[in-house]
């Protein structure tokens, strides 16, 4: 059976004089094909779940479009909300570029969409990933806040816009994603078809609009997801953070609460250092004599006396002589005062510079009173993104350090914990996503708090993660979506949630 939505891609490379009059017929038939739209066509705005919106003027100054718009708006003349569109270029030769479109009306009446910080971030994650796997000549872009139709397109983007200039010139301040499929788009076919699809699932699912079982739509819908939600909590697995440590020899992991922080340094000191090195952890009463060195004082009979004595980064200095490779982890780094921890041995970390060398003031035993870092001496911090109570680590600090992202992993709880554990993840992982600020972002709980059997689900989301969402609503750190939380907290004991998919429809 012919694939509906195959048509559709090939008119991205179709010539500018025959999109016109493909467009309708070949775009209405894929999304018949695609989602639930079995009245579709029905010109009452009450009825119609969306709208097809075609300009089909292909006048030399014109820019015409294809446009998948909401139900309640008019026919013709302009139109708000958010869209679908499709812009065919100015001149034959060149692919048409679609993406997500603010009509020029305005916001309405879409503003909650365009204005959720769920959708902004999905979009972006699309870009993210279509970028990391477009063929040559192909680009994706996305704005970072949806609502700001005031700002033009930014230059990077807007340059590579010269084939559609038509439409960027009318347009570009209201599009906030595009997507510019290669030349040779019939030998790429497949990316632009991802591409395609990924974004137009995104706007349709908007509008409550979910792929159907039949015909494979939602078993490609689920795996496009899944490539993009990748970018959203990208994995810093042992082998990225070791490879960083070897190349840029600081690096900080840093990540939510329960994501595994603290046993991923463990894991790499034992199995990437073969257990060469030492974890210290942090708090606030560290002091610089207590990591890097200073006089300590020593009792001999009724006297006392004060020497120099090594600190955990002289220690772990003075180790690293050997020649092997060292680590030293510092757990929970951002919660002493770094700039006073580290003092003038600030100096020593510079990852790009050979033979610094720091007059301590002192002689340290085995050390005397100059001392360098090897290179073969790595440091590995944590740092628990969620922790309000310490200070943001200062510009030289973050200039020295490589910073990798650890993120709860869905995988994790797939393959420990039972179905009704997957279900209270993915639907929190849904909340933080949909409606927390790029800041909130950073209080997920991680997969630790769920890897319980289904037995032990209520005692596990009781006594660990439904007294941690109950804190970050005490402490006001999620009031801009604290209803959600609530009503998350009220259904942890409901029963499994259903399907997302839409039905099948019954056959016409």
């Amino acid at each position: 059976m012919p694939d509906p939505i195959d048509p559709l891609i090939a008119l991205c490379h179709a010539p500018r004089s025959a999109w016109a009059d493909q467009v309708r017929p070949v775009f209405t038939e894929a999304l018949r094909a695609r989602y639930p739209l079995r009245d579709w066509g029905i010109e009452d705005r009450k009825t119609r779940p969306i709208q097809l919106r075609v300009n089909p003027n292909l006048d030399e100054k014109n820019a015409p479009y294809a446009g998948v718009i909401g139900p309640d708006q008019e026919t013709s003349k302009g139109y708000g909300g958010m869209s679908f569109v499709v812009f065919p270029a100015d001149q034959d030769g060149q692919p048409a570029m679609f993406g997500l479109v603010v009509g020029t009306n305005g916001l309405a009446p879409d503003e909650a969409i365009l204005g959720r910080p769920g959708h902004a971030r999905r979009v972006r994650a699309i870009a993210r990933w279509l970028n990391g796997t477009a063929p040559p000549g192909a680009w994706a872009w996305a704005k970072h806040d949806p609502v700001r139709i005031d700002l033009p397109l930014p230059n990077e983007a807007s340059s590579r816009m010269d084939p559609w200039r038509n439409a960027r010139d009318k347009y570009g301040s209201v599009c906030y994603a595009l997507v510019r499929p290669p030349n040779d788009t019939p030998t790429r076919r497949d990316w632009v078809r991802q591409a395609f699809l990924a974004l137009l699932d995104l706007a349709m699912e908007e509008r409550r609009l979910l792929p159907k079982k039949g015909g494979g739509g939602l078993d490609e819908a689920e795996v496009l997801r899944g490539a993009w939600q990748a970018q959203l909590f990208p994995d810093a697995t042992d082998t990225q953070v070791v490879e960083t440590l070897r190349s840029r020899r600081y690096v900080i992991v840093e990540g939510p609460p329960g994501t595994g922080k603290t046993e991923q340094a463990r894991r790499i000191l034992d199995q990437g250092y073969g257990g060469r090195g030492t974890l210290v952890q942090f708090h606030p009463a560290v002091t610089y004599e207590r990591f890097v060195g200073g006089l300590a004082p020593r009792t001999l009979g009724q006297s006392v006396t004060f020497e120099p004595r090594r600190g955990a980064l002289l220690d772990a200095i003075h180790a690293a002589r050997d020649g092997k490779p060292h680590l030293l982890v510092i757990d929970e780094i951002n919660r002493a005062d770094l700039a006073k921890v580290l003092g003038e041995a600030i100096y020593l970390l510079e990852p790009g510079v050979k033979g610094r060398s720091l007059d301590l003031g002192w002689t340290f035993p085995d050390l005397g009173h100059e001392v360098s870092m090897p290179e073969n001496l790595h440091i590995l911090g944590t740092m628990n993104s969620a922790d309000r109570s310490i200070a943001i680590l200062d510009v030289a600090i973050r200039r020295r350090f490589a910073f990798l992202k650890l993120w709860p992993q869905r995988e994790v709880v797939r393959r420990h914990a039972g179905p009704r554990m997957l279900d209270a993840f993915d639907r929190l992982v849904e909340i933080f996503v949909q409606y927390a600020s790029d800041e909130a972002l950073g209080l997920l709980p991680g997969h630790a708090y769920f890897l319980a059997s289904d037995a032990d689900a209520s005692a596990r989301l009781s006594t660990g993660l439904r007294a941690l969402l109950e804190e970050y609503l005490a402490q006001g750190y999620t009031a801009g979506f604290a209803d959600e939380l609530r009503a998350y907290l009220d259904t942890l004991d409901a029963p499994l949630s259903g399907d997302r998919s839409a039905p099948d429809e019954p056959a016409e």
